[in-house]
């Protein structure tokens, strides 16, 4: 069903346009918290910068951004993905679509190859990027190594991001993906940033991949406290 609404170009921009609406009801109905209280601290001399997340729990990323902060996201090339692209550009966002994989044929068939080279791009421009750690389909909340070589060849930095709002619909999907509704509490959270030198061999790649993953799981995790979503 999926592939067949994502051929109609008409109803994928229109639900689109609509999931984009409803986020924006979300985001100015939920009284959000941030950590640090500044947000933008531990970035503003760091620019641009490589924001990420877990997948299922990124819809409001795009919306958490300071006016005229401009962002470039990648979204996969399904037919959900789609839906998604739409919905970004609705929130002012710039769309790369394309997506990664543990299959490197799969990969380059759904364009990850050029995701990646123009998300590169688009950082040598000045733009700030944005996409989730964990690969689509793969294994929830387990960082990837696509976002550590994304660090690695364009020397901007990974900065882990966490949203949660106490209020939401927790969907039975492979990433434990989280539907935010309004009228709640909200916690939002912006981590260190991560340098990845260019000269890391593959030992440092791996440690910083493992670093990235357990700074996304702790922003995630402050972010649901400061919504009040209990850990007990």
């Amino acid at each position: 069903m999926l592939k067949k609404l994502g051929r109609n170009a008409f109803l994928t921009a229109l639900l689109g346009r609509l999931l984009a609406a409803y986020l924006k009801l979300v985001r100015v109905t939920t009284r959000f918290a941030t950590e640090p209280a500044d947000p933008y601290i531990h970035i503003d001399d760091k620019m641009p910068i490589i924001a990420t997340c877990w997948h299922g729990h990124h819809l409001l990323v795009g919306l958490m951004r300071r006016s005229g902060h401009e962002f470039a996201v990648l979204v996969s090339r399904s037919a959900d993905g789609a839906i998604n692209a739409a919905a970004a550009e609705g929130m002012g966002l710039k769309v790369i679509r394309g997506s990664g994989g543990r299959n490197r044929l799969k990969t380059v068939k759904k364009g990850g190859a050029v995701g990646f080279l123009s998300m590169l791009g688009a950082l040598k421009e000045g733009t700030s990027v944005a996409q989730t750690a964990d690969v689509p389909r793969g294994v929830a909340r387990r960082c990837g190594e696509g976002v550590v070589k994304l660090a690695q060849h364009s020397g901007r930095p990974i900065v882990p991001v966490g949203v949660a709002t106490k209020f939401r619909l927790d969907l039975p999907s492979w990433d434990r993906a989280r539907l935010p509704l309004p009228f709640g509490r909200g916690g939002f959270v912006i981590g260190e940033p991560i340098f990845v030198p260019e000269a890391a061999g593959e030992e440092e790649l791996e440690a910083t991949r493992q670093k990235a993953e357990r700074a996304l799981d702790d922003a995630l995790r402050r972010a649901e406290l400061l919504a009040g979503i209990s850990h007990g």
